[in-house]
């Protein structure tokens, strides 16, 4: 009876407490939990009495706290922090006689697209003002599946090889000791690597702080192949050009922006686009060369750290890109979307550009340690104009419902087999593995041709940030080798590096001429060695 009448007494006041709270709320639907059960109390956790402690048994207290401790997934190492934005792209050009792929089968077609601008360097929360190279991928969903073309703001990239991406990365990332990223183990690293004068004259620039995500190009940086019906090839390379004004900051201006907003990427998309309704678009630009081709330029047109002058390779205008609205929920579409350069349709597949093939691996390795082996099942990732149809089964969140019997192929149970009709293209080759550079490097000249393209005003901040930057470094042969990368480049930017930079310009002469002489040197072997093993075959 006892029991009885204190039940009752708990109910009736606890009732009577929830009951009050709810009436200052507006009529709503009902809280559950994970498994669909409704929630009596979310202000309270279950006690032992009114001065007891809490019990385990609170079973919605548990499920809630376990949740949160896992809400964050590992970040990318690289492009953690980005901004997604949805939109089309709408071809202009008919390019069925060159391609199959499906976005640029006849006029007019439209593609839906998702893109993820990021920086790549810094973390999750980094400020996006901080100097570094934007990512510019774009997810298009297509009648045969999705395809990524993941690239950057900047046309050519730090290196050549991927073996040497890693030690790259871990040299501009923060020190293992101290968590700072450090001027000394960027410029040490890069002091062994020539070919970086290129995209380190563009990322010391004023364009290694873009204003806005909206105002600025893109670039698929690789080198790609077109492959037509019949199985015939040609190498293409990709370029955004933006609709609206390019705008970078100055060091001064992202220092001074930093102070007010440290996000200010993220807020000018969801400001422009997700609040006042505006759109933003890019003109797709192609440039085409024939494999027979490749050899006829003094520089390697499948070497990531160079651009394909459009006076030697024209450009032509193909189609457009349009972005219109912003992701409902950030951490659904944008954190958990999955870009990788293996993502490739019908009529587009990878060239033998060195960056590209370990991209290849790397991007999806990394989809897949971050969100499991069923990432291309998220929806932000599924394809909505094709459908998923293999016998890749189970892995962690699998959370499609198969009632085949048959899980393999070939099989005489079930008709699904492979179509012929896009096997991947044939390419002869020639010669013995191998493990030499490329002989056709030229590290140093087009990126003089950046630096004077730039105004006398982009000429001096590029010059006062990468100086001032390169100051820093105690080591003077240090100092004195990126020095010497400028001055190849050209004479009035090396010099006013090296002065910003106390490098003796003695030194820097002397250094720049044996970095000519190694080059040529290292060019010769590798194409004796090149031209060698192709006799052997023949």
């Amino acid at each position: 009876m006892r029991t009885s009448m204190k039940s009752t007494l708990t109910k009736f006041v606890l009732g009577g407490v929830a009951a009050s709270m709810l009436t200052l709320g507006v009529s709503a639907d009902t809280l559950t939990r994970q498994n669909g059960a409704p929630v009596g109390d979310n202000q309270n956790s279950q006690t032992a009495g009114p001065w007891g402690p809490v019990l385990l048994q609170d079973s919605h207290l548990i499920e809630k706290l376990a949740a949160f401790d896992r809400e964050r997934i590992p970040e990318r190492v690289v492009h953690a922090r980005g901004v997604g934005i949805h939109g089309y792209y709408e071809n202009y050009v008919d390019l069925s006689d060159e391609t199959v792929a499906a976005p640029f089968q006849g006029e007019g077609k439209k593609t839906e697209v998702f893109v993820r601008f990021s920086s790549v360097v810094h973390g999750h929360l980094s400020p996006e003002t901080l100097r570094d190279p934007r990512g510019f991928a774009v997810k298009f969903y297509t009648e045969q599946g999705n395809w990524d073309l993941v690239g950057n703001n900047f046309p050519v990239f730090f290196i050549r090889d991927a073996i040497k991406f890693p030690d790259m990365v871990h040299a501009f990332k923060p020190s293992p000791v101290t968590n700072k990223q450090d001027a000394k183990r960027i410029f040490d690293f890069f002091s062994h690597v020539p070919e970086s004068t290129h995209t380190l004259t563009m990322l010391f620039s004023d364009y290694g702080t873009p204003a806005s995500y909206l105002n600025m190009d893109g670039s698929g940086v690789h080198a790609f192949k077109f492959v037509d019906d019949e199985g015939n090839y040609k190498y293409v390379k990709f370029t955004w050009k933006a609709n609206q004004p390019i705008k970078n900051f100055s060091a001064e201006e992202a220092m001074k922006v930093q102070g007010m907003d440290f996000q200010p990427h993220t807020t000018d998309v969801y400001t422009r686009i997700g609040e006042k309704g505006e759109t933003a678009s890019w003109d797709l630009y192609l440039q085409e060369l024939e494999p027979e081709q490749l050899d006829d330029f003094e520089f390697n047109p499948l070497d990531t750290t160079k651009i394909w002058p459009e006076s030697l390779v024209p450009a032509k205008k193909i189609g457009r890109l349009v972005l219109n609205r912003v992701p409902d929920n950030f951490f659904e579409e944008t954190e958990q979307a999955a870009f990788a350069p293996s993502n490739l349709i019908p009529g587009i597949e990878p060239s033998e550009d060195r960056m590209l093939q370990g991209r290849l691996f790397s991007y999806a390795d990394t989809q897949r340690y971050r969100l499991g082996v069923n990432a291309y099942r998220i929806p932000i990732n599924a394809p909505k104009n094709a459908v998923i149809n293999n016998h890749e089964q189970h892995g962690q969140l699998r959370t499609t419902s198969s009632n085949r019997d048959v899980n393999y192929q070939p099989s005489r149970r079930l008709d699904l087999n492979e179509d012929p009709a896009f096997r991947y293209s044939s390419k002869p080759l020639a010669g013995m593995t191998q493990q030499i550079p490329f002989y056709k490097e030229q590290n140093f000249k087009q990126a003089g041709e950046f630096f004077r393209n730039l105004t006398k005003e982009g000429q001096a901040h590029l010059i006062s940030n990468l100086g001032g930057a390169l100051a820093s470094v105690p080591e003077e042969e240090i100092r004195v080798i990126i020095s010497a990368y400028m001055y190849n480049a050209d004479k009035n930017y090396g010099k006013g590096v090296a002065k910003l930079a106390k490098a003796p310009m003695s030194k820097v002469r002397q250094t720049a001429k044996d970095l000519m002489k190694q080059q040529a040197a290292r060019a010769a072997k590798a194409k004796q060695v090149a031209e060698s093993l192709t006799a052997l075959m023949q």
